[in-house]
């Protein structure tokens, strides 16, 4: 009876110290990683967008946050007059010439491509801008999907401009040709001035 009494305390002691070392290890991996994904609380996002190669577009993308969403603002020059796919693209990454580095389009949810009107698009879908006879385009809206902060945030992703139009429904990107500019999404300078 005292053998089984002593095996049973055993026993009871190994379990209480395994569940305490258990304890400890998860409290150790969730600290780990609140400091591996620390919380952001930007307010202001800028691309500035370059041509890719063999085209001269030029300018700079804007995102500000408010209570409404993100409100994006775009000054582009060197476009072809009329309308020119305008999103944000999975990657930050404009080194390839033809600007296709930058992956699909920004789409954390797996949603189908559409309009930036729609509630169920691409984080990424901003539609189209478009482009005077002069090659100037300016685009300025409020978006409610993008997002500057958390899990789903586009600093760090790309903005790309395409040849041709989007027609908001084609999948899996609106058909809206090569790329002719890219521009890395990257935290703004809050003392500067991006709209120029």
């Amino acid at each position: 009876m005292l053998k089984s009494s002593k095996l049973l305390s055993t026993v009871i002691l190994i379990t209480a110290f395994f569940i305490t070392g258990c304890a400890q290890q998860q409290q150790q991996e969730e600290t780990t990683q609140k400091k591996a994904t620390p919380s952001t609380n930007y307010t202001k996002a800028v691309a500035v967008v370059h041509p890719t190669e063999g085209d001269s577009v030029n300018g700079t993308v804007t995102f500000e946050k408010t209570s409404e969403g993100v409100h994006v603002q775009a000054q582009l020059s060197g476009l072809a007059k009329g309308r020119h796919g305008f999103h944000i693209h999975q990657y930050g990454d404009c080194s390839a010439s033809d600007g296709t580095s930058a992956g699909g389009h920004y789409n954390p949810a797996g949603n189908d491509h559409a309009g930036p009107t729609q509630d169920n698009r691409h984080v990424g879908d901003m539609g189209n801008i478009v482009a005077g006879g002069d090659g100037n385009a300016n685009i300025d809206y409020t978006d409610p999907v993008i997002k500057l902060n958390g899990p789903n945030s586009v600093i760090g992703r790309a903005v790309v401009v395409h040849q041709g139009e989007d027609d908001l429904e084609s999948q899996p990107s609106g058909a809206a040709g090569p790329r002719i500019g890219c521009g890395v999404i990257g935290i703004a300078n809050p003392a500067a001035d991006t709209t120029q």
